[in-house]
C-alpha cells in the first residue's frame, strides 16, 4: 500500500502531526485507546508539504484510476484533498458524509450527480474502514462506481483490510503505519525500545486497548 510519491511520514512527523503517547493513549471515537495519533490535517498548514502531498494523490489515481470521471472527498478531512486533486486533473468533485445530514434535504453526497461517474473516493485517514465504508455505500446508492479508497495514512489494521474486502472495496494509502514507524524511529522520534511496543498495538489494537483500561482500573 506504500507509495513512492513522497515522503508523507516525514511529512507528518515534521509538521507535528504525529503524536506518541503509549502511557497516556488517545481515545478514538470509536472508544478504542491508541498509542499514536495521527491528524493530517495539521499538514494544510504548510503550503509545499500540501502542493506534494496533492501531487502525490494526483500520480496515484492517474497511475491506478486513470478512467476515473468524477473525485469525492469524505466529510470533512478528506474534502481539502479532493478538492485539490480535482481542481489538479480538471475533474467534477463532490463529497460524501458518513451519515445524511440531520436537517435541509437531508443528503448525504453533495455536489453534481454522480450516478454516471466513475469515483475516487479520498480520504484523509483510515483506521477501521468503517466511516470510509459508509460514503463508499452513499456514493453507491446513488448509482456511481467506486473504483477505489485512496487515503494519505492508514494504521494498516486487519480490521480495516477486512471491512473493505467484505465490501469489495479496492484501496491505497499514500503510507501505512510501519513506514511511520520506522522512519520516528531513525529520526529518533520514538526510542528502539517503543517500536515493539507499537508493534503489539496494531497487532490487537483492541486488547491493547482493553490491557490499558484494565490497568487503570
Amino acid at each position: 500500500m506504500t507509495s513512492d510519491y513522497f515522503d508523507l511520514p516525514s511529512a507528518l512527523l515534521e509538521a507535528g502531526a504525529v503524536r506518541f503517547s503509549p502511557d497516556t493513549p488517545f481515545t478514538w471515537a470509536s472508544g478504542l485507546k491508541s498509542p499514536v495519533y495521527c491528524d493530517n490535517r495539521q499538514l494544510l498548514g504548510f503550503p509545499y508539504v500540501r502542493a506534494a502531498v496533492s501531487l502525490a494523490l494526483c500520480a496515484s489515481v492517474k497511475e491506478n484510476n486513470k478512467g476515473a470521471t468524477l473525485i469525492a472527498g469524505t466529510s470533512t478531512a478528506g474534502i481539502p484533498w479532493a478538492s485539490m486533486v480535482a481542481d489538479r486533473l480538471g475533474l467534477p468533485l463532490a463529497y460524501a458524509r458518513p451519515e445524511p445530514k440531520k436537517h435541509g434535504m437531508g443528503r448525504q453526497v453533495e455536489g453534481p450527480l454522480v450516478g454516471k461517474h466513475r469515483v475516487v473516493l479520498i480520504e484523509d485517514l483510515i483506521s477501521t474502514g468503517g466511516s470510509s465504508l459508509k460514503c463508499v455505500e452513499a456514493l453507491r446508492d446513488e448509482g456511481a462506481e467506486v473504483l477505489e479508497v485512496l487515503a494519505l495514512f492508514s494504521y494498516g489494521l486487519s480490521k480495516a483490510d477486512s471491512a473493505f474486502e467484505s465490501k469489495n472495496v479496492p484501496w491505497r494509502a499514500l503510507a501505512v503505519f510501519s513506514d511511520l514507524v520506522k522512519r520516528a524511529v531513525e529520526t529518533g522520534a520514538v526510542a528502539p525500545s517503543g517500536q515493539e511496543s507499537l508493534a503489539v498495538w496494531r497487532e490487537d489494537p483492541q486488547a491493547w486497548s482493553d490491557r490499558f483500561a484494565q490497568r487503570r482500573d
